[in-house]
């Protein structure tokens, strides 16, 4: 016999020859594994539930399920576990049949006693198999999930609604947005809520590279195709095959290559460099950009014609000017990872913190903002973030009624010449007309750094 696998598997028995299910459970209780046994297939699928089964041994005539229809329920419910129908009369048709609703095998009772045990290993293995696939899967898709795109906006949300529709298709997106606003998050969660999502994901991004070197990442070359290709490279479409390749910042692709990515979306084929044959490829193809391309393709910078395939379904992302409402948890959320990460005890942000970061104008996005929090929780001395850990430019503080003592108003006049001088402090005090050293002392007061 095989190596056996660990006694970790559970087998459920379903039979109503009471003996028979005895037999057979206590056969395999001694070979380690656990065993369940009922006698109708109502009480099968209660206990399917209820338990972490991954085999289940199922007589064919049941008093109220017939065990091969069983088969397809079980595998609805529980795609990982693994059905063995035993039956006393076999016919070849209910033999097709159960192994076309997802059972493992169809055995005779008495002729194939003999089979049970190995029978009961290798679909116990498969199962358990089948079961880490299933649980990794859940945790990348977990990961990747529009559940963890931040906001609550109508803004994001509108764009996130969008984007799951078209997630389960095959059909190519083109993501539009400022830089830092999250396409390739948006790429990625598309892809691993696809029927593609245990397959490979490969991003690059179009401005990394010249064109030459571009059509080599893309499609790889033969050797000898040109100087330095001293070996075949596979592109990374190759790669990405029966998967998603994203293909970020397209608008700077050449024109040459535009018309190859062009061939590639219309026969799913394309020539390496160097090579005479063709290579066919199954990939599903997401864009980004943050330029106009239809303004492009009027200005003849971008073809028309890929255009218009890369736009089947469009997704505009908004910039994080737009929906400054999220700002707040955005930030709480990347304190939280970058406090844990730096093992330091934070507890939050003041309000006049989060203010600020409300009313500043972020022209990176998201991105600038998760930089800006990493920043600040490295300069973090206590259990609070607040303004003094802010880079001057954010020092702009706004007046509001409960604002005005004297003191608030130099603090803000202070902060708003420092801005202006980008923080050269000798300039700020001659626009100040005070001499340098109070300026410090101002500083010190008001805890500007």
């Amino acid at each position: 016999m095989e190596t056996k696998i660990t006694s970790s598997a559970n087998v459920l028995i379903i039979d109503d020859e009471q003996g028979l299910a005895a037999l057979i459970s206590r056969i395999l209780e001694l070979e380690g594994f656990q065993m369940f046994k009922c006698y109708n297939a109502k009480d099968g699928l209660k206990i399917l539930m209820l338990e972490d089964i991954h085999v289940v041994i199922s007589d064919v005539k049941l008093p109220d399920m017939n065990g091969v229809d069983l088969v397809k329920l079980i595998k609805e419910k529980k795609p990982y576990v693994e059905v063995i129908n035993l039956t006393a009369h076999g016919t070849i048709t209910d033999g097709v049949r159960a192994i076309k609703n997802g059972g493992f095998d169809y055995i005779t009772k008495g002729d194939d006693n003999d089979k049970i045990i190995p029978l009961v290993y290798k679909a116990a293995e498969k199962a358990l198999l089948q079961l880490r696939i299933f649980n990794l899967e859940g945790r990348i898709s977990g990961k990747y999930s529009f559940k963890n795109i931040l906001g609550q906006s109508k803004a994001i949300t509108s764009a996130i609604e969008l984007a799951k529709k078209v997630a389960p298709t095959d059909t190519t997106v083109l993501l539009l947005g400022e830089t830092g606003t999250g396409k390739e998050v948006f790429a990625q969660s598309i892809h691993y809520e696809s029927g593609r999502r245990l397959q490979p994901f490969v991003a690059v991004n179009c401005s990394s590279f010249s064109s030459e070197l571009l059509e080599s990442e893309l499609f790889g070359h033969k050797a000898g195709s040109f100087t330095g290709a001293s070996k075949d490279k596979k592109g990374l479409f190759e790669e990405a095959n029966t998967g998603t390749i994203f293909l970020d910042e397209i608008g700077e692709m050449s024109l040459e290559l535009q018309a190859k990515l062009l061939r590639v979306l219309e026969s799913r084929s394309f020539i390496k460099i160097g090579d005479t044959k063709t290579t066919k490829v199954d990939v599903r193809i997401l864009a980004a950009t943050n330029r106009d391309l239809q303004k492009e393709a009027d200005a003849g910078r971008f073809r028309l014609d890929l255009f218009y395939r890369l736009s089947v379904f469009t997704v505009n992302l908004p910039s994080l000017n737009d929906r400054k409402a999220d700002i707040p948890v955005i930030a709480k959320h990347y304190l939280k990872q970058f406090a844990a990460k730096t093992n330091k005890h934070i507890e939050g942000m003041t309000d006049e913190f989060l203010y600020i970061l409300t009313q500043h104008y972020w022209k990176g996005n998201v991105r600038e903002l998760k930089n800006l929090i990493e920043r600040v929780v490295i300069l973090a001395e206590t259990a609070k973030i607040g303004v003094e850990l802010l880079p001057i430019e954010f020092r702009t503080v706004h007046v509001d009624a409960e604002a005005l003592d004297l003191e608030s108003i130099e603090k803000q006049h202070i902060y708003k010449v420092l801005n202006h001088t980008h923080g050269n402090k000798t300039e700020a005090a001659r626009l100040l007309n005070i001499g340098l050293t109070t300026l410090y002392r101002k500083l010190e007061q008001y805890t500007i750094v």
